[in-house]
C-alpha cells in the first residue's frame, strides 16, 4: 500500500481528536473547548510528521513510492497544521469540569508568550514555504528555521494547562511524534550533509540555447549509481548556486560515470545557473531519488511530457538496456522559442530507438492531440496502455480527462510531480 496525503492526514486528524477525548468527561465532548483541544493536538501532530517527511529518509520515500510524493504530502501537512492551529487559537481549550495542569510549569507571562509564538511559528513556517515569489535561496533558509520553530510549538503543548498528562494516550502520542519530529529536523539540519549519499563532480561540458542549458558532469572520484528517470539534488561551489536544488537526471549510465542534467530558466536559481554555468565548475551531487522508473511490459506505452518534464524521458531514450521502445508513442508538449539545446536531438534519439514521437506546440487542448491519443489507445489491440506522465498540473488534468473518455483506468497512469514548492 502506497501512502499519500489523504491516507496519512485523515488518520492523524482522527487520532488528534479521539485520543484527547479519552482524557475528558464524555459530557464535554460536544463543546468548543473539545474542538480547540483536538485541533491543538492535531496541529502539533501534523507539524511533527511534516518534519519527518522533510528529512529525506529512504524508508519514508519507500512508503510514499517517491520523494516527489513525500514532498507533496509534506506541503499539505503544513497547510492543515496551520488550519487546525488557527481553530485552536480561536477557542479556549478548557471547561470547568476538566482537571487541567501543565506538564512543564512555566511562569504565567512566559506561558502566554509561548502560546502566541507557537501560532506565529506555524504561520511563518507554512506561509513562507508556500510563497513561490520568495527567491529560492531565501526560501530555503527560512524553511530551515522550521526545526527550531517547532521547538516553540512543543514548548506550548508542554506548558499549556490541559487534561492531557504525559502518561495518557494523547500524551504518549504527542511525546513520540514530537521526539520523532525533533530527531528528523536535527538530522536534516546537521547530519544529512554528512551521512547522505553524495559525490563530487566537475562540470565537463555546457550546451545552451536561450533559456535552457544541458550540463554534463564527470565524477572527481567514485560516481553515484542511478537508474534512468531518477533525480538528484545539485549544489555548485559558486556563490549563489550553493543551495542544493532538485533536477531530473537527463542521461543513462555512462561508462565514465558521467551524469547530465537539462535545466530551464524558470526561477531565480535556475536563471542564474543557466547564465553562469561554465566548464570546470565543481558540484556536489546528492542522489539518487525518485521512483519514476520504466517497467516495460508486453502492452503499448504512452509517454507524455510537458516543458522541462521531458527530462526523464530523455534518460529513458538513452538507456542502452531499454527494450520494447518500438511500442512507445511519445507526446512532447513544448512552447515555441523554448526548444531543447541542440545537443539533445530528441527527434533523432526517438527515431534511433524506434519510438513514435509526436511534438505538439499548441497546448493540451489541441484537437490533434486528443485524436492521436485516442488512436494510440484504440489502435494497440486489446492490451491496456501504460501511460507515463511528467509535466504541469494543467496538462495532467487534460490527460486524465482523455483517459476517462477513452476508458483507460487511473491505475495505468504513472506520473512524477512537476514541482516541489
Amino acid at each position: 500500500m502506497r501512502l499519500g496525503s489523504r491516507s496519512l492526514i485523515i488518520p492523524v486528524v482522527m487520532a488528534g481528536f479521539i485520543l484527547p477525548a479519552l482524557a475528558v468527561p464524555h459530557g464535554t465532548w460536544p463543546t468548543t473547548a473539545m474542538l480547540s483541544l483536538g485541533s491543538g493536538v492535531t496541529a502539533v501532530s501534523l507539524m511533527a510528521l511534516a518534519a519527518v517527511l522533510g528529512a529525506r529518509w529512504k524508508a519514508v520515500e519507500s512508503l510514499f513510492d517517491g520523494l516527489d510524493r513525500v514532498y507533496e504530502t509534506h506541503k499539505w501537512l503544513g497547510v492543515w497544521a496551520l488550519v487546525f492551529a488557527s481553530i485552536h487559537l480561536v477557542f479556549k481549550a478548557g471547561v470547568q469540569d476538566w482537571e487541567v495542569a501543565p506538564i512543564l510549569a512555566l511562569p504565567g507571562p512566559v506561558t502566554r508568550l509561548v502560546r502566541q509564538l507557537s501560532f506565529v511559528a506555524i504561520m511563518l513556517i507554512v506561509l513562507l514555504a508556500l510563497n513561490r515569489k520568495i527567491p529560492y535561496r531565501s526560501w530555503r533558509w527560512w524553511h530551515r528555521l522550521s526545526g527550531p520553530l517547532f521547538l516553540i510549538v512543543i514548548a506550548h503543548w508542554l506548558s499549556f494547562k490541559s487534561p492531557i498528562v504525559l502518561g495518557s494516550a494523547a500524551g504518549v502520542w504527542l511525546a513520540l511524534l514530537s521526539l520523532l519530529g525533533v530527531a528528523a529536523a536535527f538530522y536534516k539540519l546537521l547530519l544529512y550533509p554528512l551521512w547522505s549519499r553524495h559525490a563530487r563532480y566537475r562540470l565537463d561540458a555546457v550546451s545552451s540555447t536561450g533559456n535552457a542549458v544541458y550540463l554534463q558532469l564527470r565524477p572527481e572520484g567514485k560516481a553515484i549509481p542511478f537508474q534512468p528517470g531518477q533525480f538528484a539534488f545539485l549544489s555548485f561551489e559558486q556563490e549563489g548556486l550553493r543551495e542544493p536544488h532538485p533536477f531530473t537526471i537527463a542521461s543513462a549510465g555512462r561508462t565514465d560515470g558521467g551524469i547530465a542534467f537539462m535545466v530551464r530558466a524558470l526561477g531565480d536559481y535556475t536563471e542564474r545557473l543557466v547564465r553562469e554555468a561554465r566548464p570546470g565548475l565543481l558540484a556536489e551531487v546528492y542522489a539518487p531519488f525518485g521512483r519514476f522508473l520504466r517497467e516495460p511490459g508486453d502492452g503499448p506505452e504512452i509517454w507524455i511530457a510537458g516543458g522541462v518534464g521531458v527530462t526523464p524521458f530523455i534518460s529513458w531514450l538513452q538507456d542502452a538496456d531499454a527494450v520494447g521502445l518500438e511500442r512507445v508513442t511519445f507526446f512532447h508538449f513544448y512552447t515555441p522559442g523554448r526548444e531543447l539545446p541542440e545537443v539533445l536531438d530528441l527527434q533523432g534519439l526517438a527515431a534511433r530507438r524506434g519510438v513514435e514521437l509526436v511534438e505538439i506546440a499548441s497546448g493540451p487542448g489541441d484537437a490533434g492531440f486528443r485524436e492521436r491519443f485516442a488512436q494510440s489507445v484504440e489502435g494497440r489491440g486489446t492490451s491496456a496502455p501504460t501511460i507515463h506522465f511528467c509535466g504541469p498540473a494543467g496538462l495532467l488534468r487534460q490527460v486524465r480527462q482523455l483517459m476517462r473518455e477513452t476508458g483507460v483506468a487511473e491505475e495505468r497512469l504513472h506520473r512524477e510531480l512537476f514541482e516541489f514548492r
